[in-house]
C-alpha cells in the first residue's frame, strides 16, 4: 500500500467516525439542514445523512466526499429511490451517480461552506444528481 493510499484511508476513517458519531446525529435534527434519505441496502430501513448541495430546477446536486466508499452512495447503488429534505420540506426523487462529471468544478457551483469542507476532507469525490419528482 502506498503512502498516499495509507493517508487517504486514515483520513477516511477519521472523518467518517467523526461524522457518524458526532456531526451527523446533531445536524440531521436541524430543521433547515438538507438531508438525504436512502434505503439501507442490508436493513431496508431509512438512512438519513446531512448533505450540502443545491437545488437547480427539478434536480438536487451534491458531491460525495468519499465516492463509492460512502454508505449513502452504496445505498443509492442498491436502490436509487431517495428523498431529500430541502428547506424543511421532503421531496422524492431518483439519485444518479455521475463519475464522469468534474466534481471539483461542480463544487464551485454549490454552497461555499460545504464545498470547502468536501474539498478539504474528501479523498474520492463523486457527483450525485437527484431528479426530484415530488
Amino acid at each position: 500500500m502506498s503512502e498516499q493510499t495509507s493517508r487517504s484511508e486514515l483520513k477516511h476513517r477519521i472523518v467518517t467516525r467523526f461524522q457518524r458519531h458526532l456531526a451527523n446525529p446533531l445536524t440531521r435534527r436541524l430543521p433547515l439542514q438538507t438531508v438525504l434519505e436512502t434505503t439501507g441496502r442490508t436493513s431496508g430501513l431509512p438512512r438519513r445523512t446531512p448533505v450540502g448541495g443545491r437545488r437547480v430546477g427539478d434536480s438536487f446536486w451534491l458531491v460525495s466526499e468519499f465516492g463509492l466508499k460512502s454508505q449513502y452512495v452504496r445505498n443509492i447503488q442498491a436502490d436509487p429511490r431517495v428523498r431529500v429534505r430541502i428547506g424543511g420540506r421532503w421531496h422524492t426523487g431518483t439519485a444518479h451517480l455521475l463519475p464522469d462529471d468534474d466534481a471539483r468544478a461542480r463544487l464551485r457551483r454549490l454552497p461555499l461552506l460545504n464545498s470547502t469542507a468536501v474539498r478539504a476532507f474528501g479523498t474520492d469525490l463523486l457527483t450525485v444528481r437527484v431528479d426530484l419528482t415530488g
